[in-house]
């Protein structure tokens, strides 16, 4: 009687979490329109904000010199591409737009990508092809973010937040994407908030 008991018990718990994922309603923190750009993606093509509407895209900031937070950065973005994949989850974009475009070439972003372990990566743009005063200024300005080349020629600086912009080319939600604390960067919440933007826009 206590097995079954313990046994409904389970089932009953299982129910609940499932019911609760099932009902799940992404909900906005932020609501930035990302303004419009013409930029070159590691493969050397031209591309621009309308490339990237009609299905959502997690966006950072990064360079390919940084000795510092880009690199777990990186990884942490196959991660999360790893943890859509399991999900099922096909129609998103990954962004990566270069704060050092002056070195950061499309051959050098292709060479940075390929040191890493991604899934797959016709989803990845690595952006550059623009100068380092409109990469400061289109970052405050859609993003709300700091990047900041020194004077005196040290690494470049930005924030270390994974941005989520939806199928209309709004932001919509940050999250961190580098942490030393154990658990720092959401890695299921990142995937389940893209896969329910995905499934609001079908209607499902």
């Amino acid at each position: 009687m206590k097995k079954r008991l313990s046994s409904l018990f389970v089932i009953m718990i299982v129910a609940t979490i499932l019911g609760a994922c099932s009902n799940y309603k992404f909900k906005p923190d932020v609501n930035y329109p990302i303004e419009d750009f013409t930029m070159t993606d590691h493969r050397g093509n031209t591309v621009t904000l309308e490339d990237f509407k009609g299905e959502p895209w997690l966006a950072m900031f990064i360079f390919t010199n940084c000795t510092t937070v880009c690199p777990p950065m990186t990884f942490n973005m196959t991660e999360i591409q790893s943890n859509l994949i399991e999900r099922g989850v096909e129609d998103y974009k990954i962004v990566a737009f270069s704060v050092d475009p002056e070195f950061d070439t499309p051959e050098v972003l292709t060479n940075y990508l390929s040191l890493y372990p991604v899934p797959d990566d016709s989803k990845w743009h690595l952006l550059t092809g623009y100068d380092q005063t409109f990469i400061e200024q289109f970052a405050l300005d859609s993003f709300k973010t700091l990047v900041k080349k020194p004077a005196d020629g040290g690494e470049v600086m930005h924030m270390v937040t994974f941005h989520l912009v939806d199928e209309k080319g709004t932001l919509v939600k940050n999250y961190s994407g580098y942490s030393e604390a154990e658990g720092g960067v959401p890695f299921d919440t990142i995937a389940i908030d893209i896969k329910t933007l995905i499934e609001d826009r079908l209607g499902k």
